[in-house]
């Protein structure tokens, strides 16, 4: 991971003056939509970027230890041998970011990766995940105990009703008792931005989390009905890159929730290229929150090395 990005005095007059432009976020968010996907090996280039920028995620009720150790071999070894060889990539060491799991399987986890020779990290959702909605004292403890089990990132959840009802002060105290909670691992923090009302609250609650110190921003937990979109993608990254200019702390970009093809991947890629420049097109400071977005990426790459689609027994599921 990249530096941390420092704990900051909350900065209220700059949080009070935010006005979005809605007509030239979205006009902007066209835009990127209808730039030139590259072809053949540039789009292929492209595919095992996004691959190495996926926190490969199981958030589901029935997760247990098997499951967890068949996500964490996949993500130690995102794309099938063969196919890598055959693109002059199997020593590149190509992963995936990281293995994202709730805080209950995180031990299971770190001891897969441990077996397998991994130096893999694991992330954990914690803080009362996805709704934010139990006593503050429960989510420290639970990203506390993520921590202890050998978790060495913590996506933690906003409570939404301080972004709705303008609390910022008690938000940004609450995001730095997260930060404290956290330790030594990096914290990525979950706007749930479909559930904020506006773009202006997104970029505010954007804001507010970088100065409480938060190394990531995440557009959602996958679980609201409206998840990542490309509109308050740009939201959210013109509010880093004012950070950035204003504090000169980089702060990663995290969409997750309903990214599914390849072709949407480097979409995400594109876009962050444009916005904030090469230094973000890398796991440092870019992830990808998905679940099965990594079967259709593989799809692909094998459809590039065969020219054919494979069968659905050729390719081993995630």
């Amino acid at each position: 991971m990249s530096a941390r990005n420092p704990v900051m005095h909350l900065d209220l007059e700059w949080v009070s003056k935010v006005r979005v432009n809605t007509q030239a976020v979205l006009k902007r968010a066209q835009q990127i939509q209808g730039c030139k996907v590259a072809k053949k090996q540039w789009q292929a280039a492209w595919l095992l970027k996004a691959v190495t920028c996926i926190d490969l995620t199981t958030l589901a009720g029935d997760d247990t230890p098997s499951n967890v150790h068949r996500l964490c071999m996949k993500a130690a070894q995102p794309i099938r041998h063969d196919l890598l060889k055959s693109m002059d990539m199997h020593d590149k060491g190509i992963t995936t970011a990281a293995v994202c799991v709730y805080p209950s399987r995180v031990a299971d986890a770190v001891k897969s990766l441990k077996a397998a020779n991994s130096s893999l990290p694991v992330a954990s959702v914690a803080t009362g995940f996805p709704a934010g909605q139990t006593p503050l004292k429960t989510r420290l403890e639970e990203v506390q105990m993520a921590v202890k089990d050998g978790a060495s990132e913590i996506d933690i959840v906003i409570n939404r009703t301080l972004a709705l009802t303008g609390q910022w002060a008690a938000l940004y105290d609450e995001i730095r008792q997260f930060r404290e909670a956290c330790g030594d691992a990096h914290m990525k923090t979950i706007l749930a931005v479909g559930e904020l009302g506006t773009f202006t609250n997104v970029y505010k609650a954007s804001l507010v989390s970088m100065m409480a110190g938060s190394d990531f921003i995440k557009t959602s937990t996958g679980k609201e009905s409206v998840n990542a979109t490309y509109p308050v993608a740009i939201v959210m990254v013109r509010a880093i890159r004012d950070y950035y200019l204003r504090t000169g702390h980089k702060v990663g970009f995290k969409p997750a929730g309903g990214i599914r093809t390849a072709q949407e991947s480097v979409v995400w890629l594109t876009l962050m290229k444009e916005e904030l420049g090469d230094e973000w097109l890398s796991p440092y400071l870019f992830r990808l929150g998905a679940s099965s977005l990594l079967t259709d990426i593989e799809r692909q790459i094998y459809h590039y090395v065969t020219g054919r689609y494979p069968a659905y027994h050729e390719l081993p599921m995630a």
